[in-house]
């Protein structure tokens, strides 16, 4: 049986052994039922899988142009419902998760589990580097031709294994889902004793990234509301005054990195402060920390008075981040220091609630939630 082993601890190194006589005679059989090696038709470009487990779902941007012939089985196998029901059934902790095997939907076959579903794609170039997230068809060693439903991923560089295996996609979302399953228990053998199975499996086209290519005149169609534990907060975008904080704003609100944070600082008469990665109650997924970057200054001549929403910072001007703050009164000091990109429109009965909370020194006694930022049409 194939088995993955894991050498080192600075850097994972997966090593694949020789199939023993069992894994042999399954795979043969494969082949003489009639399952054959075909070249299916191409996948069409710039597609998505949404793989759904039952620890949590993750996202593969699939290379139909790197592997052809694996995406168009893969997308065929997922059309079919063909992993559905079947488990991770190899892990190695924060290194390797592997699956796809249609014999894993049965426990009984457990004995057999790494043989099932190869010997149906004809091989294609391997990827020159194996790096995080990218995810490779599983073959027989020896034996280029074996490839089939089965796939593995990788949670770590591995250099041991460049050039070796057909890479035929790359995480986008959902790492952090993928190290869980790294952690189920393994027997002996290497098998999981735990079933973490695929829910489902959808394949779609690749949705464009929210507000990259709008215009400023697209973007000040949208409004912001702040669902905050004291109510409801409205801002109108200043666009013309700072375009590309808006539009940051309006992507990091899109990933959802300001849900689950928390209204952090409240200084009566002056301002009311939130956005701090600090204060959310669980961290940013990578996708979400791939977003987050210094935002340039975009300091204009907008006056800091009750209502303007401005971008927190630090001693360096260029230093902004996710931390913003609402202005609840006249702020002189400010003007032409802090990046102004928006104004309260609605909702500033809950401004001046939290305002109002009790606090020790700025910081609140009590938790005010800010659950989450909706980015809605106007």
């Amino acid at each position: 049986m194939t088995r993955v082993v894991a050498l080192g601890l600075c850097g994972i190194v997966l090593v694949w052994l020789k199939p023993d006589a069992t894994y042999v005679r399954n795979a043969v059989t494969d082949v003489a039922s009639g399952f054959s090696r075909t070249v299916l038709a191409q996948a069409p470009p710039g597609r998505q899988a949404v793989i759904e487990t039952t620890a949590g779902t993750f996202v593969i941007d699939l290379a139909s142009e790197a592997a052809p012939n694996q995406t168009a089985y893969f997308v065929k196998t997922a059309g079919e419902g063909g992993f559905i029901g079947t488990i991770f059934h190899r892990a190695i902790k924060y290194g390797m998760v592997q699956g796809g095997d249609p014999l894993s939907k049965d426990p009984s076959k457990r004995a057999s589990y790494g043989t099932g579903g190869l010997n149906a794609v004809k091989a294609e170039p391997h990827a020159p580097k194996m790096t995080r997230g990218s995810v490779a068809a599983v073959t027989i060693p020896g034996r280029p031709d074996s490839a089939g439903a089965q796939f593995f991923v990788v949670l770590a560089d591995q250099p041991a294994l460049d050039g070796q295996y057909t890479v035929f996609g790359h995480v986008s979302d959902g790492m952090d889902v993928l190290m869980k399953i790294s952690e189920t228990p393994v027997d002996a053998g290497g098998l999981a004793t735990d079933r973490i199975e695929i829910r489902r499996v959808t394949i779609r086209d690749t949705p464009p990234e929210p507000f990259v290519n709008d215009t400023p005149q697209e973007l000040a169609a949208y409004h912001a509301v702040l669902d905050t534990s004291s109510g409801p907060i409205t801002i109108e975008f200043l666009v013309d005054k700072a375009p590309n904080t808006v539009r940051q704003f309006m992507r990091l609100a899109a990933a959802s990195v300001y849900n689950g944070m928390a209204v952090h600082r409240v200084a009566p008469g002056f301002v009311i402060q939130t956005g701090s990665l600090g204060s959310r109650t669980v961290p940013l997924t990578e996708r979400q920390q791939a977003l987050v970057h210094p935002l340039q200054p975009e300091f204009s001549d907008v006056k800091h008075v009750k209502g303007i929403v401005s971008m927190a910072r630090g001693d360096d001007p260029g230093s902004a981040t996710t931390s913003f703050f609402i202005c609840t009164g006249t702020a002189s000091a400010l003007d032409g220091q802090y990046t102004a990109f928006g104004h309260v429109v609605d909702g500033m009965a809950a401004v001046e609630a939290i305002e109002a909370a009790p606090t020790n020194g700025e910081t609140p006694a009590s938790r005010i939630d800010l659950r989450a930022v909706r980015i809605e049409k106007r």
